[in-house]
């Protein structure tokens, strides 16, 4: 795995490591990063004075099977050209290393792992609500991370928080991964959508063209 800087951050790192320390955790599939994606993540380490703020790139999540469409190792790099030498931010490949579907209470028992003296925050949109009595050991997850779930500015959750999370205010951003993905089939410019090393990356791997699909495994 690799921190921030682009040097690899290992799993087993000292689990005293980060004592006293606010750390959020930002899980999902990043197909592909994008402004959005960033853009709550800044909103996410100043609402919550975070220290650090990790992004989990999903093997494959349970609820969004057969909807993805670039490869684990791609939406790796292009998360870490996204977050480029921001210190705030790190990318750790746990789950994609793992492989397999990815449930969030196993992440966040290695985060609790490695981890146990940080204050650990556990970052969600507010759609996830919805379903979140259908993730695997929800009580769990809840006793492992606070639930902070980012809203929009103008509104208030959809649902009810479950006990114990909380809501942080995120600016109404209108992009989605489904939208880039058919600019880029349609060959129209993702200019202020994604960085320019993302969009480079995409244009040089020939990621979500029309007919072409990655497998996890490539």
């Amino acid at each position: 795995m690799r921190n921030s800087t682009g040097r690899e951050r290992s799993s087993a790192q000292h689990p005293g490591a980060l004592r006293g320390v606010r750390l959020g955790i930002l899980g999902g599939t990043f197909d592909p990063p994008h402004v959005g994606h960033l853009l709550a993540a800044v909103d996410a380490v100043e609402r919550l004075t975070l220290d650090r703020l990790v992004l989990v790139p999903a093997s494959v999540q349970p609820l969004k099977a057969g909807i993805q469409t670039a490869s684990p190792a791609d939406r790796l790099a292009m998360l870490r050209l996204l977050i480029a030498d921001d210190a705030r931010f790190e990318v750790d490949a746990l789950e994609i290393e793992r492989a397999g579907l990815s449930f969030s209470v196993d992440t966040l028992s290695v985060f609790a792992e490695r981890y146990p003296s940080a204050e650990r925050f556990f970052l969600v949109g507010a759609d996830v609500l919805r379903t979140f009595d259908r993730w695997r050991e929800p009580d769990r997850v809840l006793e492992l991370a606070t639930l902070a779930v980012m809203t929009r500015e103008d509104g208030s959750p959809a649902a009810v928080l479950p006990e114990g999370a909380i809501a942080i205010a995120s600016r109404r951003i209108d992009v989605s991964a489904t939208e880039i993905r058919a600019r880029v089939a349609a060959g129209r410019s993702l200019h202020g959508f994604v960085p320019d090393a993302v969009a480079a990356y995409i244009a040089a791997h020939g990621l979500y063209r029309q007919g072409r699909e990655c497998s996890s495994g490539s």
